[in-house]
């Protein structure tokens, strides 16, 4: 149940980060980007001491994991 509850947050996280960062992707890429970006976060945020707990802590992890994302494939691009 674990990996559904995190493809269903992935996705809901992606699509909130689509949305701010004004970028059009599908929803397998919303839900790759909410996945990948929570698992980010949650990496960076570790470094410094911050901690997200339960699926709203999840959630938070997964849109800014997936807005920082965005935000690196836009500057790569732009230089190639």
């Amino acid at each position: 149940m674990n990996w559904i509850l995190a493809i269903i947050v992935g996705g809901i996280a992606g699509w909130i980060a689509e949305q701010i960062m004004k970028s059009e992707m599908g929803i397998l890429m919303n839900i790759v980007l909410g996945v990948v970006g929570a698992l980010v976060a949650n990496l960076i945020f570790g470094l410094v001491g911050v901690t997200f707990g339960g699926t709203l802590g999840y959630l938070i992890a997964g849109i800014v994991g997936a807005c920082l994302l965005i935000f690196i494939a836009r500057a790569v691009k732009k230089k190639a």
